[in-house]
């Protein structure tokens, strides 16, 4: 089965669901105990790419956010994030995507409390383009901060086995999330290659976008900045529970010019 472009947009924008939450004092200082073999490899993966300790140190980012999708349209923006407090803000210098109706640079921005929009220096409160934002901030940001989140309270690991692509050998996990409210949570199965504990790929669901049986295919590759192993190429498209790759087209995402420790403050989230 495949998804339509829209559909995917629409899914990009509902990532937020993926429940991104602050790093818990857990992983700062260290977990003490495993709830089974998956929850154990996915530790491991996360020591190798670098943990929240690791991410800390580094307490802000700047870098360039671009996104594209198989029909052209295309984002960018550059993004700052203030991983204490998880603030946000992303300036669009291109949004063939996101807001295109509006022309021209626009801000967007999470100062701990507020979501804000402006549109050339003036603010934006239409409350259709600020739901936009509010899918926008937390989204980037988690998926900027995804691994270290994978050692989040509240998630489930479950290790369905092993599977050999292209010689090389992976650990399956399945990470799912605790429920508040009894209805269906979102899905990660990340495979982990023995070798490099790292993650090549992923599939995951959007239930909030009604993403549950056909998940999404995302497939990485690695840079090392900061300490950090980040995943600065990213593509993406629809697939199934077996990671079977289609002849649909990709959707790409990339981060470049990733820049830590710019000295941020609250000041530069506030519109």
């Amino acid at each position: 089965m495949r998804l339509s472009l829209i559909s995917l947009i629409i899914i990009n924008a509902l990532l937020i669901s993926c429940n991104g939450k602050e790093q818990s004092n857990t992983q700062k200082e260290g977990l003490t105990f495993f709830q089974n073999k998956g929850h154990e490899i996915v530790y491991h993966m996360v020591q190798k790419v670098g943990n929240y300790s690791v991410l800390s140190k580094n307490k802000d980012v700047v870098y360039t956010y671009t996104y594209q999708t198989p029909d052209g349209k295309t984002d960018v923006s550059t993004e700052k994030y203030l991983f204490d407090g998880e603030l946000s803000y992303g300036a669009y210098q291109q949004h063939e995507r996101t807001l295109p109706d509006l022309e021209g640079l626009i801000e967007q921005g999470y100062d701990g409390s507020e979501y804000w929009l402006k549109h050339k220096g003036e603010i934006i409160n239409d409350p259709t383009a600020l739901k936009r934002v509010t899918f926008n901030r937390p989204t980037n940001f988690y998926w900027f901060t995804m691994f270290q989140k994978l050692l989040d309270p509240g998630l489930n690991y479950e290790y369905i086995g092993e599977k050999t692509i292209d010689n090389a050998v992976y650990d399956i996990v399945k990470i799912s999330f605790d429920s508040t409210d009894g209805k269906p949570t979102d899905i990660y199965q990340v495979y982990i290659n023995r070798g490099t504990q790292m993650v090549d790929q992923f599939l995951f669901t959007v239930v909030d976008a009604g993403v549950v049986d056909t998940p999404l295919l995302m497939q990485l590759e690695y840079e090392e900045i900061g300490g950090l192993l980040i995943p600065t190429k990213r593509v993406y498209k629809a697939s199934n529970w077996d990671a079977e790759v289609t002849d649909a087209p990709w959707i790409k995402v990339n981060w470049s010019n990733i820049k830590f420790n710019n000295g941020l403050s609250l000041a530069d989230f506030k519109k």
